[in-house]
């Protein structure tokens, strides 16, 4: 059957921040036809009674990286590429099981791996794949130890290595347009220093401004946007000015910084479960000393950070950014933002908002017709109750994406 008929379920709106009851959501192929208070007859549908559940859209995560299945980024760039491959599957589809239906990639996935997922060769959210990120020699994307001879790096070349080194303005405008040639749909660049590279501080900016807009200028001509690493107040302002569009992490923001990207339309991409995880697993998964040193000067300020952005009014999407077994922490995002913003933002940051950060409103992010039948089925009201958007899954009846029902209790 081409038709799918979800009948009685009570409908999420995230923008509105309604819940609309007992309504039926008819799906054809990929597509949302219908969103009715009154109950539709489709004789050819194939009907699933979801009353007393909540019909939402499918969740986005904006900050992943599917092909990190080890902790350690230096040594995961150094697997051979099949092997990097064949890990990411399961890492894919354990992100769908928990109702994630898009994600965007901040450094590692590519076309290929995008492709594999449309085609519905292997199961797995859609990837919005930002190839290899573009870092500075000494940046946050360079996993080169420290030594007396710095040796070529092949980050290019390394199916699990997240970035790729390229300095001065004319190596980074050919690196873009080699990272867009490949299928990538946004560019991803280090603004600052990080957590899991070895040799730059978090408070260094990276990039020189000179270079941030030739970066940003290969995007625009390309008919997209660039994301930017930064935890800094400085350089978060920085990069915004440049004209990147979205900021990732963002711990370290100011009044002065949010001010900037509220005036600027700027995105963030908090991604606050990671350092939780990181400071728990990071040691015994292989995180670099020197790297687990840095979480605690990030952590806490990751929380404050919520509602320095929410007393500014910039738009914050939903991110996890995990490495290894870490992914399985995916989930409890929505718990740690919660506490602080509570459901309904937290949800938004997931849907409404994560689609606006992918450009894709309308299609994305909500339960309208025409709209991409991406939705999930939850055992419960989540406006009230964040933990049934949490765990593996357990509390989605239904996971469907472009109208295919991936998994089903209804």
């Amino acid at each position: 059957m081409t038709k799918i008929l979800l009948q009685g379920g009570n409908v999420l709106d995230p923008a509105l921040g309604s819940l609309f009851p007992r309504h039926d959501v008819l799906i054809e192929k990929d597509r949302i036809i219908d969103v009715s208070a009154t109950p539709l007859d489709v004789p050819d549908a194939r009907r699933i009674n979801v009353a007393g559940k909540t019909v939402m859209p499918g969740l986005i995560d904006c900050h992943v990286h599917v092909l990190a299945s080890l902790a350690n980024l230096g040594l995961n760039a150094l697997q051979p590429g099949s092997l990097t491959s064949i890990r990411a599957l399961p890492i894919v589809e354990a992100m769908l099981n928990r109702g994630f239906t898009s994600v965007r990639d901040a450094g590692g996935a590519d076309w290929g791996l995008a492709q594999a997922i449309a085609i519905g060769l292997v199961p797995g959210p859609r990837i919005f794949p930002s190839g290899k990120a573009l870092s500075q020699t000494g940046g946050h994307g360079d996993f080169r130890p420290r030594s007396d001879a710095l040796e070529p790096c092949s980050c290019a070349f390394r199916a699990g290595a997240i970035a790729r080194v390229a300095d001065g303005v004319d190596a980074v405008r050919l690196a873009a347009r080699e990272e867009l040639q490949k299928g990538a749909t946004q560019i991803k660049i280090m603004a600052s220093g990080g957590v899991a590279s070895p040799t730059d501080p978090i408070g260094n900016t990276q990039y020189s401004e000179d270079e941030i807009r030739a970066i940003v200028a290969e995007a625009e001509a390309a008919q997209t946007y660039v994301m930017a690493h930064a935890y800094t107040g400085r350089a978060i302002s920085r990069a915004v000015r440049c004209g990147v569009r979205t900021i990732e992490h963002g711990n370290l923001v100011d009044a002065d910084a949010a001010k900037v990207m509220r005036e600027h339309g700027a995105f963030v991409v908090p991604t606050l479960v990671t350092y939780d995880s990181l400071a728990r697993d990071g040691a015994r998964l292989g995180l670099p000393p020197d790297s687990v040193a840095k979480i605690e000067s990030v952590r806490q300020a990751g929380r404050d950070s919520l509602r320095i952005y929410a007393e500014h009014g910039v738009q914050m999407g939903f991110g996890s950014d995990l490495l290894g077994e870490m992914h399985q922490d995916q989930s409890h995002e929505f718990i740690i933002r919660a506490e602080i913003l509570g459901n309904l933002e937290t949800i938004r940051s997931a849907t409404s908002v994560a689609a606006a950060i992918l450009q894709r409103e309308g299609v994305l992010g909500t339960v309208r017709a025409g709209a991409q039948a991406d939705l999930i089925v939850v055992d419960g009201n989540p406006l009230q109750d964040i933990t049934l958007l949490t765990g593996q899954g357990e509390h989605l009846s239904l996971v469907m994406q472009a109208g295919h029902i991936h998994r089903s209790r209804a």
